[in-house]
This record gives structure tokens, sequence and C-alpha cells, in this order.
């Protein structure tokens, strides 16, 4: 998933380089040492973008996203064949995730889950806030931060999504079914890069 418009980075952040590559090259690299097929979704206006060559050679496919997240899910689904048992959602600006954390989230859905997603514990107090007030602490105990690479059994996320509903991960759509999510352990160095800093962040965390 690359559909995004950067608009918190400056720019289309799925073009930025992290040592020397695109941040869709690495995320493609990982998907691609783990799944049979890759499909890559980019802005429409991006399809055509000539930077955008190494990693339409390294996709089966490259499809134009829609205005919400779940658009651009569903315009990726079409493409995927019809008989794919397991559905892989992957965020392009998450570039650090191993092929090994694609591996544990289908080993779980292979296992029996509907799905399954990343999760870290929540380290930091959470606060409920109105109006820039503090109205209630929340309790960590049972919460999760969760990332991608999120796996799914196929017909489950297809189902998922036929309603044509929004939300900011497609796990959300598939606990509205009641169907079973279950968590494996995240990686902490799985950033998601939002604004520059991160970009920096990655940098770092990307080894010498």
């Amino acid at each position: 998933m690359a559909g995004g418009s950067g608009s918190r980075f400056g720019g289309p952040k799925q073009f930025a380089e992290l040592r020397g590559r695109t941040l869709m090259d690495w995320s493609l690299a990982a998907a691609r040492a783990v799944a049979d097929g890759v499909v890559l979704v980019v802005p429409a206006d991006a399809v055509a973008d000539a930077r955008l060559a190494p990693c339409a050679a390294a996709a089966d496919a490259v499809v134009a996203g829609g205005p919400r997240r779940a658009d651009s899910v569903r315009a990726g689904l079409a493409a995927v064949p019809e008989e794919a048992a397991v559905i892989v959602v992957h965020d392009g600006a998450r570039p650090l995730a191993t092929p090994a954390l694609f591996a544990a989230v289908v080993a779980a859905v292979a296992d029996g889950a509907d799905a399954a997603v990343p999760g870290l514990a929540v380290a930091d107090t959470l606060k409920r806030v109105e109006e820039d007030v503090v109205r209630a602490t929340e309790p960590r105990q049972g919460l999760v931060a969760v990332q991608t690479p999120q796996a799914f059994r196929a017909e489950v996320l297809r189902r998922a999504h036929a309603a044509g509903d929004d939300a900011t991960d497609d796990a959300a759509l598939v606990e509205a079914l009641g169907a079973t999510v279950r968590v494996v352990p995240g990686e902490r160095r799985n950033l998601k890069v939002t604004d520059r800093l991160d970009l920096e962040v990655a940098d770092a965390l990307a080894g010498p």
C-alpha cells in the first residue's frame, strides 16, 4: 500500500529514499521474499511516474489507489488472483519490516486464524484528552500498538471489504465481522515513516 499523498511528510513519501532505495522498494523486497505475488498500489497520478519504474519491475501488478485507504486496498484486492488463499496487506511506508515478520503473520493464518497482525505492548501512559484537557488516564493492560504486515484468509478479507467501509487498518474491518484476529510479536524497528524525522530514525535503524 503506497497510495497516500504524504501530506504530513511534505510530499509523496513513497518515493523518499532510504539508503539509495525508495521506501516502496524496501517494502516490496520484504514482501517478495515471502509472497507468491505482489501488487503495488500507488496514487493515480503516480502510475506513469518514471521514478516508479524500478518498483513496477519488482511487482506483479501496479494499480491506482482511491481517495481513502480502504478504497486503495480494494483496488489492490481486485488485482489479486481469485485462487489466492492468504492475502497480506503492508504499508509501503514501513520499510524495515522483515521477511520473518511477513512469515509470522502468514503462519498464524495458516494455523487457523482468520487474520493476524503484529503488535507491540504500549509503553507510554495513555491519556484521554478533550480540547487539550485530560479527561481520563487509560489502563495499558491488554493494549497493543498494531503494525503491518497484516495477513488474512482471502475470503474473509474480501468479505470485510464488500460493504465499502473505511478503517485505519484492515484488521478493524475483519473484526467487525466477528472473525478471529491473532496478534503476533511485532518488531520495534518496524516504524512507519510519517515525517522527515521518521526517515532519519529509519536510516539509523537500517544498520551500518
